[in-house]
């Protein structure tokens, strides 16, 4: 009687936890995406109470309209050029606007910097290799003649930090693309590609 206790008590811990990894990564976004549209939400308390969701709607679509009338009408292009030049260039706010401005610039639209994966030889003994991007081919302008540098993302983090080393100790990522070697990286190495038999044993 105990033995088969046991045995439904560790059937139902593993159920759990497999329960756990299924609605685990579901009930995370549908938490973080409730948050936004909450937080949005309460811009603008009194609209919010009678039509939720409205506000967040009104932000979505709003800025779908802006980037499509900024990028295929002349008139638009050319307000958004002013607004951008006159942020570039008020003391203080250029600082905040031109980083945030190159950082999401990184990641999307038509100029993304995160573009080319390549594996980086950071330890010589124990060879030690890790994933990065390539961020600038050439560091001749500031007298690193021969280097270049690269962005190394922190695993299960948005940070990261970036290396200036010689490009002998690189090389370009085969296999898998920019989003792979991304997702690669910041998981810890367990998305991107990966073989569910993972086994400790020596190579043969």
């Amino acid at each position: 009687m105990d033995r088969n206790l046991n045995d439904y008590l560790r059937l139902f811990i593993r159920s759990f936890i497999q329960g756990l990894i299924i609605i685990g990564p579901l009930a995370i976004t549908v938490w973080v995406i409730w948050s936004v549209v909450f937080s949005i939400d309460n811009l603008v308390p009194s609209v919010s109470e009678k039509f939720p969701g409205l506000v967040f709607f009104i932000v979505i679509f709003g800025t779908t309209f802006i980037g499509f009338f900024g990028n295929k009408f002349i008139i638009g292009r050319l307000i958004v050029d002013g607004v951008d030049y006159v942020l570039e260039h008020i003391p203080g706010i250029k600082f905040i606007y031109t980083s945030l401005k190159d950082v999401l610039g990184s990641f999307v639209g038509d100029k993304k910097k995160f573009n080319v994966p390549v594996w980086v030889k950071t330890n010589e003994a124990p060879e030690i290799w890790r994933i990065g991007f390539l961020t600038q081919s050439d560091m001749s302008v500031v007298d690193l003649e021969h280097m270049i540098a690269v962005y190394l993302p922190h695993s299960y983090a948005v940070s990261g930090w970036v290396i200036i080393t010689k490009f002998n100790n690189i090389k370009e990522v085969t296999g898998m693309s920019a989003a792979e070697a991304m997702k690669f990286a910041v998981s810890g190495g367990v998305a991107g590609f990966h073989s569910d038999d993972n086994v400790f044993k020596a190579p043969e």
